[in-house]
């Protein structure tokens, strides 16, 4: 029998340099034998020509516009725009509540599926504070069109239940195990990484953390730090006075995790998340963890297998830095453990059958 055709927008571009699209890479690379699927991309987030991507999807690339703040509403349309006038599909799967005005308008020819990303934290980043009403109009007006609304986050599954009234199934993001990563000696000594650096990933709160305790190894930061320049130079001036290399944006994945796996400690100060796949990864590596006690980071880990600091207390992330230097055999007990729960929880053999099923049931 003919496998039938998934249509994606949202994930902006392959290969995946963000969360949401390395979550929509992975289910298109697991599902790949059971359906055909077409991704929309936008040049401003790939290099790629549009074309068969690694065997796994179709990918159709439109050419980005020079105005950055509109760029992705272009896209957004465009996508719609061409699936609608020029697609065979049987169904759309969209990525971000971001896109749920688009939703009315496919629902004219398909069937859709919408996984979040985070809608709940949607807009409060600065410098998106003053469309706040967009993003909130989106969830409001549009999301309920969909009809199957998958998220990433139990937080924002029951925010979307007693808020919006809306119900939402809970699928975990998932993580691959890499076995072969370089080693080197010796090693780092604490890592940061985040795709974006923006304040609500806190690498100002690890850096002034570090000046507090007068912290004297090595500190690995990867990431896209100009998101703000304003920021960035906060950044920077944090960053004097300790032993600090910035590494931009890693795309190559293995070089990521090679990083990571390289560091002694792995630190996420993050205020704000759905689910994080860097945080997923750096377990996934069994490096010890030290993260922030948000309720997005405690639904995926314990006690057991981290050491949460609290946002609350001022000093808090300093001090559990230097107990976590201070007992790391402990800590490694606890990155053993925390690797146990993600090959476990976070497992895609079991995610993609979750997907499978809601995708079965819209055709």
């Amino acid at each position: 029998m003919k496998n039938k055709n998934i249509a994606v927008i949202g994930l902006k571009g392959l290969p995946a340099f963000g969360g949401a699209a390395t979550v929509g890479e992975n289910i298109i690379a697991q599902l790949k034998d059971q359906y055909n699927f077409t991704v929309y991309s936008i040049s401003s987030h790939t290099e790629l020509k549009s074309g068969y991507y690694k065997g796994i999807c179709n990918q159709i690339i439109f050419t980005a516009i020079p105005f950055k703040r509109i760029n992705t509403l272009y896209y957004y349309v465009l996508s719609a725009i061409h699936a609608l006038l020029f697609g065979k599909y049987d169904i759309i799967h969209l990525h971000h509540s971001d896109a749920a005005f688009l939703i009315p308008f496919l629902k004219m020819r398909y069937n859709v599926i919408v996984t979040t990303h985070g809608a709940h934290i949607s807009g409060l980043r600065p410098k998106w504070l003053k469309y706040k009403w967009f993003f909130q109009g989106q969830i409001r007006l549009f999301l309920k069109y969909a009809d199957e609304i998958t998220c990433v986050s139990k937080k924002e599954q029951q925010w979307l239940r007693e808020v919006h009234h809306l119900h939402a199934t809970y699928i975990p993001n998932g993580i691959n195990i890499i076995n072969d990563l370089k080693t080197i000696s010796p090693k780092y000594d604490i890592f940061f990484g985040a795709g974006r650096i923006i304040k609500s990933k806190g690498c100002n709160l690890l850096l002034n953390a570090l000046h507090k305790i007068e912290f004297g190894g090595k500190i690995l930061i990867a990431g896209d730090l100009n998101q703000s320049s304003e920021y960035k130079k906060e950044i920077l001036q944090l960053s004097q006075g300790l032993d600090v290399s910035f590494l931009g944006l890693i795309i190559d994945k293995n070089k990521l995790l090679s990083l990571i796996n390289n560091s002694l400690l792995f630190v996420f100060p993050s205020l704000q998340e759905a689910m994080s796949i860097m945080l997923l990864e750096a377990a996934s590596v069994r490096v010890p963890i030290v993260c922030s006690d948000i309720r997005e980071n405690r639904d995926i880990f314990s006690d057991e297998d981290v050491l949460f600091f609290s946002l609350e207390k001022k000093f808090d992330l300093g001090k559990k830095i230097t107990w976590a230097f201070d007992n790391y055999n402990i800590m490694i007990n606890k990155a053993e453990k925390a690797y146990n729960r993600v090959t476990t929880t976070n497992n895609w053999n079991h995610i993609k059958d979750e997907y499978q099923k809601i995708y079965n049931s819209l055709i």
